[in-house]
């Protein structure tokens, strides 16, 4: 690497960080202009990858900038297994078809945030199958049970008598080793990776490699802003959400969680900010966001869409449609669009008087709508399907 200034690199690799370990081992290395091996992975259990993802991939996309080589490994293995981390209770098992259905869509959106030519995209199947039963010995052989417990996830479910498998003091050694295959530099993970980042080191430092740093990210809180951000939660904001429902959804979140996208999924600083009036902030940080993953017009066009339906209370010119062919229910119609996750879901949102057709409000659980019929159904604010009769 070329000459850098090192106050500054080291400035905007830790901007947002919420710990960093080993710090000075990175500062030697871009002192003496070494390019960092960045290591960071992903077990692809769902096939989409949301903002959550994003905080630590956009911190990815900034060792990049500054002349790094990212090694982006997708757990392929490893989500066999299941990360416990942060979880309460065993995560359900995968097949090799949904895993594998995942690794397509990860492998389609990382280049969305990250530099393909500075990005080593790798699965770990390729060296943990290579282990065998006798290699996975000897790397369970490093770490003791007690050592596990000392995670506060493990040592809780443990109190509460709640089952540990066997395969999830796995997890952590698998991920480890990962960072001796790749040799890594520094990893990069979410706060509730740590304790997986440390093995890492240990095991690197068993190996006679140089112990890499760690730096965390803080977890994205999700639509709700109380969970982190999580498809299973359903306060996910996917990055290849279409444009109008990204702008939607990012002007839902609260004034609060606002702030707090904004420092950890921009680069706007506070500043140019805090004298906007909340809406015109959100509206911008909407923008900002939808351009990232779509460009500036579909920004722009979502911005229209937002305002003409919100603001003026027009339905969009882009819905669903629903073709109907028989008399059937309203909590059918809705159901079956896709719209709600769940009948229940359906008549709960009539029942709260948030479900209209062509602007009259409907009341009745088991109201019908007849072949023939063509409008417009709105579901809460956000939601619109229209029915036709074609």
């Amino acid at each position: 690497m070329k000459s850098v200034d090192v106050k500054n690199h080291l400035e905007l690799i830790t901007r947002g960080a919420e710990e960093i370990i080993g710090i000075e081992d990175i500062e030697e290395k871009i002192s003496a202009g070494k390019k960092l091996r960045v290591k960071f992975g992903a077990d692809p259990t769902a096939p989409e990858l949301h903002l959550g993802h994003a905080v630590v991939m956009e911190k990815l996309r900034q060792f990049q900038e500054l002349g790094h080589t990212v090694f982006f490994i997708i757990g392929d293995f490893t989500a066999l297994v299941g990360d416990p981390s942060g979880r309460t209770a065993e995560r359900p098992v995968l097949t090799p078809e949904e895993v594998a259905e995942s690794v397509k869509g990860y492998e389609r959106q990382v280049f969305k945030i990250l530099d393909r030519a500075k990005t080593e995209l790798l699965h770990n199947s390729v060296w943990i199958e290579k282990l065998g039963t006798k290699g996975l010995i000897e790397l369970s052989s490093e770490y003791t049970v007690a050592r596990m417990l000392e995670r506060n996830d493990f040592s809780q479910r443990y109190g509460a008598g709640n089952p540990i498998s066997i395969s999830e003091f796995l997890y952590p050694l698998l991920q480890g080793y990962d960072s001796v295959e790749v040799r890594s530099d520094i990893e990069i993970g979410g706060t509730d990776q740590k304790f997986n980042l440390l093995v890492g080191r240990d095991f690197q430092r068993n190996r006679g490699q140089m112990p890499q740093a760690i730096l965390t990210m803080p977890l994205l809180e999700g639509t709700d802003g109380v969970r982190k951000m999580s498809k299973s939660y359903g306060n996910h904001i996917a990055i290849e959400a279409p444009p109008s429902e990204m702008f939607g959804k990012i002007m839902s979140v609260s004034d609060k969680m606002m702030v707090r996208y904004y420092a950890l999924l921009t680069r706007e600083k506070e500043a140019e900010v805090k004298n906007l009036h909340p809406m015109e902030a959100k509206k911008r940080l909407a923008g900002l966001i939808v351009e990232r993953y779509h460009g500036s017009a579909a920004a722009e066009a979502a911005k229209e869409e937002f305002e003409k339906v919100f603001s003026e209370g027009q339905a969009p010119e882009d819905m669903p449609v629903y073709s109907l062919k028989s008399p059937k229910r309203v909590v059918d119609i809705i159901y079956e669009s896709g719209l709600l996750e769940s009948k229940a879901s359906v008549k709960r949102y009539i029942g709260q008087g948030g479900v209209s057709f062509e602007g009259e409000k409907i009341t009745e659980i088991g109201a019908l709508l007849q072949p023939g019929t063509n409008g417009v159904l709105k579901i809460g604010k956000r939601k619109f399907l229209r029915v036709s009769d074609e």
